[in-house]
């Protein structure tokens, strides 16, 4: 086993900083290999009474990396689609408009909130690591830290890649911790 085969395993000793990103990237790898290489069909798929879908929590996801550190990490307005939706239908809209989009288009706006999630993200640790305030506020003058954002990340990964593993499941019988040995994403 090489670190080539398995890129997003985080180090097995390392900076708070390099653990931190390494298990947002092991959960983003793992959420990305739950929902790969789907169909419109297999991106729909729903599993008992949720509403849920693997295109939905794409969508959703990317939604999120893109609030996360953009808006609520330096007060970057967010970018588009999500700047011309109305911001009371805005949390919900991520996972319900996603029925209307091509796998493609899924794949594609993930893989493309998660590059540019990653390139803010190194250059917020770099020029002033994790105890950074955000730019974020309680309403009271209190900001949480850089760490406490990738935190919350990793908490919403964690929570939609449990979803995941349910809805793929059911969609061909992917089941598994991690994705293989030398796995990269391939979508459709």
């Amino acid at each position: 086993m090489t670190d080539d085969d398995y890129p997003w395993e985080p180090p097995l000793a390392g900076t708070e900083a390099e653990h931190l990103l390494g298990a947002l990237d092991r959960l983003r790898t793992t959420f990305r290999w739950k929902a790969d290489e789907l169909d419109a069909a297999g991106l729909s798929t729903r599993v008992g009474a949720s509403t849920l879908t693997l295109g939905g929590l794409l969508k959703h996801l990317a939604f999120a990396e893109d609030l996360m550190f953009s808006v609520k990490l330096d007060g970057t307005p967010i970018g588009p689609p999500w700047a011309a939706v109305d911001r009371a239908e805005l949390r919900t809209w991520s996972f319900t408009s996603a029925a209307a989009d091509t796998p493609e288009q899924l794949y594609a706006q993930w893989d493309t909130s998660i590059a540019r999630s990653r390139a803010r993200l190194a250059r917020a640790v770099a020029e002033g690591g994790l105890d950074q305030p955000a730019h974020l506020s309680d309403g009271e003058g209190r900001h949480p830290s850089l760490r406490r954002l990738v935190c919350d990340l990793i908490e919403e990964y964690g929570r939609h890649t449990g979803h995941a593993d349910l809805i793929r499941e059911a969609v061909d019988g992917r089941v598994g911790e991690d994705p293989p040995a030398g796995w990269r994403p391939r979508s459709v």
